[in-house]
């Protein structure tokens, strides 16, 4: 567990074990320098890459002794972070009304799908289910086919972990002024919601379609959305500003439209006839050759790179967007800080025993 770096270093963090949002949020919290404990059954709950950083505390929430481990280390922490159904805590005795009453600077962070009130509060669901329900699935839609799951990173990740931090991090805040901790209530579908909301103030204005695939963000728009190539692989291309535009069509030796692509409708016979040419075009040689062709000119034009690929692209070994992790590889820190910055700390070890004793030497706050 690195200790002592990072601007978070020296906040205590009792995340107990489980899937989604938490542990990521978690991951976030120890990279900034956050001593993190996780309170888990056993060390199977613990998962690669999230549980970097961390410590663990094998205990049964099931017993009276797993929970008095838990209450032990939530009373001397700063945050909690806990992903059950609502009630869940409560009932084990562990919620925030009897955490903060021994510890009222104890920032209770919670992440569920529904939220801890509402009429589908005690209802089960996934990330899918919650993208679905917000509306934010069938924007990200293609026309054809149903719809598919962005894997469980709008949802999850970004709905769910990231307003989890951002919770989190703003009671941190908060507490310095009042010296109270406070719950935080991180429900995916808010959050969801809220990372529309660029998108419902241009459907507001009229100039974002709101139909599957529509209009320049959806892929309808040539200048805006990835070709396949000739070797079947793809080619993202996003020349959305008219001097990006102008380059990328230059550079395939085609004209600018005498009409703005943003005026021509998704039904427009230019615009089909644009899009057409354009996948014709690219589908004349392999990505890498196109990715070779547009090297030098600055017209947003990348390659679609699997996983594995991304990992050894020359740009992300410089900055060091990816980590070597054994035979494998893992993300870097993010974001960074110039002057506390953040650390990615090993695989989760079970130490945190004695990194509770310390906690309780030093008491809390």
């Amino acid at each position: 567990m690195t200790a002592g770096t990072g601007p978070l270093a020296g906040i205590r963090v009792v995340e107990f074990a489980g899937l989604g949002p938490v542990p990521y949020c978690g991951m976030l919290l120890a990279d900034m320098g956050a001593e993190v404990v996780v309170v888990a059954r056993d060390a199977a709950e613990l998962y690669p890459v999230v549980s970097r950083g961390k410590s663990c505390i094998l205990a049964d929430l099931k017993t009276d002794g797993g929970r008095q481990t838990a209450r032990a280390a939530l009373a001397c922490a700063d945050v909690a972070l806990e992903g059950f159904r609502p009630g869940v805590m409560e009932r084990l005795g562990l919620g925030p009304q009897e955490m903060r009453a021994a510890n009222p600077r104890l920032i209770f962070a919670r992440a569920t799908g529904w939220g801890q009130e509402g009429p589908l509060a005690d209802k089960a669901g996934h990330d899918l289910t919650y993208i679905a329900i917000t509306g934010a699935l069938d924007m990200v839609t293609a026309p054809a086919g149903p719809a598919r799951p962005p894997l469980n990173l709008l949802g999850d990740f970004a709905g769910g972990s990231m307003f989890l931090l951002t919770g989190v991090l703003a009671a941190l805040v908060e507490r310095a002024a009042s010296g109270q901790g406070q719950v935080v209530d991180a429900a995916i579908v808010d959050g969801v919601a809220s990372l529309m909301a660029t998108n419902q103030g241009f459907i507001d204005l009229g100039v974002l379609p709101t139909g599957r695939g529509e209009g320049l963000l959806g892929g309808s728009a040539p200048n805006y959305r990835c070709y396949v190539c000739a070797d079947g692989r793809e080619l993202a291309v996003a020349a959305i500003e008219p001097q990006f535009l102008g380059r990328f069509l230059a550079a395939l030796g085609l004209p600018v439209p005498e009409v703005s692509i943003l005026d021509m409708g998704d039904d427009s016979e230019a615009l089909r006839r644009l899009n057409a040419d354009l996948a014709a075009i690219f589908a004349t040689r392999p990505r890498d050759e196109w990715v070779a062709h547009f090297a030098d000119i600055d017209a947003c034009v990348a390659p679609v790179l699997t996983l594995a690929e991304a990992s050894v692209h020359p740009y992300n070994v410089a900055r060091g967007v990816f980590l070597p992790a054994g035979d494998s590889f893992q993300p870097g820190v993010a974001p960074r800080f110039g002057r506390t910055p953040g650390v990615a700390g090993g695989a989760a070890g079970l130490d945190g025993s004695e990194t509770l004793r310390q906690w309780q030497a030093t008491g809390y706050g």
